[in-house]
């Protein structure tokens, strides 16, 4: 799935892990990746909080989309649009941002501004 780094590498990282993965995907790639149904990105709820989940591919994403999500399809968001648009927008609408699930983990749930900031940093350094 992933140039760099195989799935079953991945499956064994911690939450931690798989944000800074994220993170320098998304940099990389320059694109966040979302699932989209008819009604727009899909969301996912946890007991205290509306997330929006995301992928550093599309890869990622389509392999998420299975049962329930299974007539779901990947959309990148290019990063300015990310910065310019999502951010303010997700948190607005208080939901947060679901970092990279996989089939068996929800992801670590940070806000939509946490993820900006990590970008950022983190872009800075590259």
């Amino acid at each position: 799935m992933s140039n760099s780094i195989d799935a079953n590498t991945i499956a064994q990282y911690t939450p931690e892990q798989r944000l800074n993965y994220l993170v320098k995907e998304i940099i990389q790639h320059q694109q966040v990746w979302i699932l989209t149904d008819q009604d727009g990105c899909v969301m996912l709820n946890t007991e205290d909080e509306d997330c929006a989940p995301v992928w550093p591919s599309e890869a990622y994403a389509q392999a998420w989309a299975t049962g329930e999500w299974a007539d779901c399809e990947p959309k990148a968001i290019d990063l300015k649009t990310w910065h310019a648009k999502w951010t303010q927008g997700l948190e607005d609408d208080d939901v947060a941002i679901a970092v990279f699930p996989s089939e068996d983990q929800d992801g670590l749930v940070i806000s939509a501004q946490e993820l900006d900031f990590e970008i950022k940093t983190k872009g800075k350094k590259l």
